[in-house]
């Protein structure tokens, strides 16, 4: 793919994951959708980005950022502050 996001921009693809409650209990995507952070992949990163590397796991404020589709594939533009946990 042949894209390249520019300043502190970041292009990710949402990861879907089963929520557990810390019993084990699987979570309900109503349930799951209470959470403030969301789990993704990022795809690029922009070119003043410091820590962030294409490949890694993440957790991001899910209300940041837009989706757009590129190569009719949804991703997820947000910026680098909006992430919160790098895994």
């Amino acid at each position: 793919m042949n894209m390249k996001p520019i300043n502190k921009y970041i292009v990710i693809k949402k990861v879907d994951e089963e929520l557990r409650s810390g019993s084990g209990l699987i979570l309900s995507q109503e349930d799951a959708s209470n959470f403030r952070y969301a789990k993704a992949e990022v795809v690029k990163v922009g070119t003043n980005v410091d820590v962030i590397a294409e490949g890694d796991t993440i957790y991001y404020d899910k209300s940041s950022g837009h989706t757009m589709l590129i190569e009719n594939e949804p991703y997820t533009i947000i910026l680098e502050r909006d992430i919160v946990v790098v895994i």
